[in-house]
């Protein structure tokens, strides 16, 4: 309850989430007011904060609701089945075009695993892997990680337009520029600008990379994204990235765990069966 509302900031959100009334979720707040003598929350105009001693609180329950997912996940690996609950990162566009089929194949091998998936961008599946808020993190990029890793493929970063284009009036043309993590961002300026003094013409910027993809497919202008986005559309211009001094830019998509994760029968199933497969293929 505590962390729950902590993230949503407003009780009637929470109590959504939690399938509890209004009224339930005030009532247990304010028990536990009593019982530690102190305010947990401040309301606001719009929803709640925190006191100090409240987020003092959310801290052990969450301490707490890990440790309850570790002795679960124990639990469940001393039945010496792979069974249970799988939590996952996913980067966007991993999460649109290859986890649904890799999670259908996989159930088919192992009906009695549950998935819990979280999906965002690669940066911020890198932060839950980290603190091992998942067990696995699919991301695009290559992050600093001391813990086990491994490479599913490489993808070329290219230049998609609708029209043909020569390199020289790309600077002039319309980009559709869209919102990507920071690793992608420094890539691609990190080119741009070693090839031109002028800033991209950008005259459309969406939220998502497929958004992008759309636009460049209805003529509006190029993009620059990882070609395995654009590889189904033969009828657009792709063209790759290239520095001077002739490396071709390319990005690269990991599946991140921790070692010691893989005493769990599920997460060592999954890790074996992942690298089975041709990911990019699917």
């Amino acid at each position: 309850m505590l962390v729950t509302l902590f993230h949503t900031e407003n009780i009637t959100l929470a109590a959504e989430k939690l399938f509890v009334s209004q009224p339930t979720l005030t009532s247990r707040l304010q028990k536990l007011e009593e019982y530690y003598g102190v305010p947990l929350i401040i309301r606001k105009q719009r929803g709640v904060m925190f006191t100090p001693e409240g987020e003092k609180l959310v801290l052990h329950a969450k301490k707490m609701l890990g440790e309850l997912r570790k002795i679960e996940e124990t639990i469940d690996n001393m039945k010496n089945q792979v069974s249970g609950t799988l939590r996952v990162g996913v980067s966007n566009f991993f999460a649109t075009h290859k986890m649904p089929k890799l999670l259908r194949l996989f159930k088919q091998v192992y009906p009695n695993v549950e998935f819990q998936v979280v999906t965002g961008w690669s940066s911020d599946m890198y932060r839950l892997i980290l603190n091992q808020d998942v067990h696995i993190s699919f991301i695009k990029g290559d992050f600093a990680w001391k813990g086990k890793k491994d490479l599913l493929y490489e993808e070329e970063i290219c230049v998609a337009s609708p029209w043909e284009f020569n390199w020289e009036e790309l600077p002039t043309l319309p980009r559709i520029d869209y919102h990507t993590d920071e690793n992608m961002r420094n890539l691609t300026e990190r080119w741009w600008y070693t090839l031109y003094q002028q800033p991209p013409n950008i005259n459309i910027q969406v939220n998502q990379v497929e958004t992008c993809k759309e636009m460049i497919i209805n003529g509006l202008g190029y993009g620059i994204l990882a070609n395995l986005v654009v590889r189904p559309y033969p009828e657009l211009i792709t063209k790759p990235l290239v520095l001077p001094s002739g490396e071709k830019l390319t990005r690269h998509t990991w599946m991140y765990y921790h070692e010691s994760t893989l005493q769990l029968n599920l997460v060592r199933s999954f890790v074996e069966f992942i690298k089975k497969i041709d990911v990019k293929a699917l």
